[in-house]
């Protein structure tokens, strides 16, 4: 049934996910590992066991859905922890920071990330009254965490991932934005700046900001809005860091705003979560969900909707039968059951449909499918609610008192670098990153090699692909340069870095209204784009109302993952 898998899948398969006896030899095929997920997460229904497993398995094993690595990796294992993302607590204290880092140990070994918001500590060389002496500062102790990551894997299969994150009115905020500008502090974190709508007006009117010691509530100085704007785009222009999360917006759409303020994601900005949540991440791959009438491809909503029925259930059942490392994470997750179903395949599925990614008509399809996603989601965890009961904390949730649902989120857009990989499938929401290119440093120091198949088969279909055709898809992972293809083939298979950045963000735009996590997107800029566009992303980010934002030019870090022509574009999906 998986004879579909690419060499490049088996070999992240084999090193990452598949069983191994104590002398290190293979002992799971990929079936038997997918048999072993149904099973577990089917352990879980009152009735029709066998059918459910059954149901689970073959939307796996077609490709159709895939769940978040740590649950391929571990469900049906004693002890198996499912969740791919956890926001930690970080108080001021020295036993309450440490209590954080052994808890976040602890995740990661498992195969989960971390999300933090460090604003609670007092500042650098701010009264530790206990000791008399004087506080390191956050940064201080997020280099702690870092070099503790460094040295647990996620699962025994990858290094751990973190999110930081520093609010705008912390007295340590420059420090934090320039934290990664020589590029070896913190190579275990994305960071990123907790914005509040309040700094992005004082930007606007060029007015002055206050910085509060966040231990007594006293200014502690007064700077420039503008200048410490201006400081984070000239970091984010040359080393990618730190993107911006929209604090107020994030809250704005909090389902569960009694329980408390939001103050962190996931590392990968996809799920904002309060203090001990966990979220259980899949993803539907789009090109399984079409049709073809002999002559042209058509989405298949009925198959879509089916599929979304099936993975919804699939990660409702995950938060009963996962195993949770610590009490506090059980109760708020069990409490709260967050999910996020997202996509994988988009911009195949645009290629399959000859739209091309960076149009309007795209634009205008990422919102109609992701509405109905969304739609079928919430109808599919309802369904849920009345065979099962709603999710503990619903009366004090905004859905209450006549909307019963079983899960507080539905939907999540996540980066699916190794699912992706698997489904043999572009990345979440993103265009192509090129038509040919290497992805290194994912597994130990071995590189694959990936050259788009549907762009190798339309160009077979045209009697296009020549060696001339191959060798400069090779070289450059592009085909702009070839004068003799038409407007329309280059425009359909123009590459991540040739797709301005408007459409990048309108995208990311169209996906978030109708996500009621968040999006995890990177806006991919080319060597030479100008730093007022970064200012301009980001601002416009925030006015499209986007929870997150994160951009990326070309050639800004030597470690990265995947690479084209000589140059590197970082992936967030490798963390």
């Amino acid at each position: 049934m998986l004879s579909q898998l690419t060499a490049n899948a088996l070999q992240i398969l084999e090193a990452r996910y598949l069983l191994r006896n104590s002398k290190d030899r293979l002992i799971e095929s990929p079936e038997q590992l997918l048999k072993r997920v149904a099973k577990h997460v089917a352990s879980t229904e009152n009735t029709d066991t066998t059918l459910w497993e059954e149901s689970f398995y073959q939307s796996m094993v077609q490709l159709e859905f895939l769940p978040n690595s740590p649950t391929l990796m571990n469900a049906g294992l004693p002890k198996g922890q499912l969740s791919a993302c956890f926001v930690l607590p970080v108080e001021d204290s020295l036993e309450a920071i440490f209590t954080t880092l052994k808890n976040a140990a602890m995740i990661h070994q498992s195969g989960g990330g971390t999300g933090y918001n460090f604003s609670s500590l007092r500042p650098k060389g701010d009264l530790v009254s206990s000791t008399g002496g004087t506080s390191s500062g956050p940064i201080a102790f997020m280099e702690v965490y870092d070099s503790a990551t460094e040295h647990v894997k996620q699962g025994g299969k990858r290094r751990g991932a973190n999110m930081g994150i520093l609010n705008i009115d912390h007295p340590d905020i420059e420090e934090f934005i320039v934290s990664k500008s020589e590029g070896k502090r913190l190579k275990n974190f994305n960071i990123s700046v907790g914005i509040t709508d309040a700094f992005m007006l004082a930007v606007e009117k060029d007015a002055q900001w206050v910085l509060r010691n966040p231990r007594t509530q006293k200014i502690e100085r007064t700077v420039s809005a503008k200048a410490l704007w201006d400081t984070i785009v000239r970091e984010a222009f040359a080393t990618g860091d730190p993107g911006l999360i929209f604090l107020d917006t994030i809250n704005g759409e909090n389902p569960l705003p009694k329980k408390g303020r939001i103050l962190a994601t996931n590392p990968c900005g996809e799920v904002p979560l309060l203090d001990y949540e966990s979220c259980n991440l899949g993803s539907i791959n789009l090109t399984k969900m079409l049709q073809n009438d002999g002559n042209h491809f058509q989405i298949d909503w009925n198959k879509l909707d089916k599929t979304i029925k099936i993975s919804i259930r699939f990660l409702d059942n995950v938060i009963s039968c996962n195993y949770y490392l610590l009490p506090e994470i059980k109760e708020n997750t069990q409490a709260n059951r967050k999910i996020g179903l997202g996509i994988m395949g988009w911009a195949e599925l645009l290629i399959l449909l000859d739209i091309p990614y960076a149009s309007d008509k795209a634009v205008a399809l990422a919102e109609k499918l992701m509405q109905f996603i969304q739609e079928k989601s919430y109808a599919a965890s309802r369904s849920l609610a009345k065979e099962r009961g709603t999710f503990q904390a619903w009366e004090d949730s905004n859905y209450a008192p006549d909307r019963p649902i079983r899960n507080a989120t539905c939907n999540s857009i996540a980066p699916t670098g190794s699912i992706s990989v698997i489904a043999n499938t572009s990345y979440s929401i993103e265009p192509l990153y090129a038509l040919s290119y290497n992805r290194v440093g994912i597994l130990d120091n071995k590189t694959q090699n990936e050259t788009n198949g549907i762009f190798v088969n339309r160009m077979k279909q045209l009697g296009l692909w020549t060696e001339e055709v191959k060798a400069a898809v090779t070289a450059t992972g592009s085909i702009q340069q070839l004068k003799y293809l038409s407007k329309e083939t280059k425009k359909l298979f123009e590459t991540s870095l040739e797709i301005p950045w408007k459409y990048h963000l309108l995208h990311q735009k169209a996906f978030q209204k109708y996500t009621d996590n968040a999006v995890s997107k990177t806006i991919n800029l080319s060597e030479t784009t100008a730093i007022k566009a970064v200012s301009e992303i980001y601002k416009t980010a925030w006015e499209y109302g986007l929870k997150g934002i994160t951009i990326y030019r070309n050639g800004s870090k030597v470690d990265q993952v995947l690479r084209s022509c000589g140059v590197d574009l970082i992936d967030a999906c490798s963390l």
